[in-house]
């Protein structure tokens, strides 16, 4: 009630004292929240080939740069992308994408 309060705030009241409470809803503290609850198990990575994406892979988030890179180029949809190509360059951008660029 106290998050729909700023956008409606007739109605929460409303709705705030038929919940049994007898102070107003404005004078309540903000929500707390649990930092821990916000951290993520998998973090998901875009992979492009020549600035197309072609696929997304997920993976821990303390993965190292070479984990995601290796998982990136053994993705099933990138290996056939990959065949008969060299890798000219890897791009990393940490937490959301890879780009291979290829020749």
């Amino acid at each position: 009630m106290k998050i729909l309060s700023p956008f409606a705030p007739h109605l929460a009241e409303e709705i705030w004292q038929r919940l049994g409470y007898t102070k107003t809803i404005a004078y309540e503290p903000w929500p707390s929240f649990d930092e821990a609850k916000l951290a993520r198990d998998t973090m998901v990575i875009a992979i492009q080939i020549a600035g197309k994406l072609r696929s997304q892979i997920e993976v821990a988030p303390d993965a190292s740069e070479a984990e995601i890179l290796a998982a990136a180029k053994a993705d099933p949809k990138i290996v056939p992308l990959l065949a008969d190509k060299t890798i000219k360059r890897e791009i990393y951008i940490k937490g959301r994408l890879v780009n291979l660029v290829v020749a």
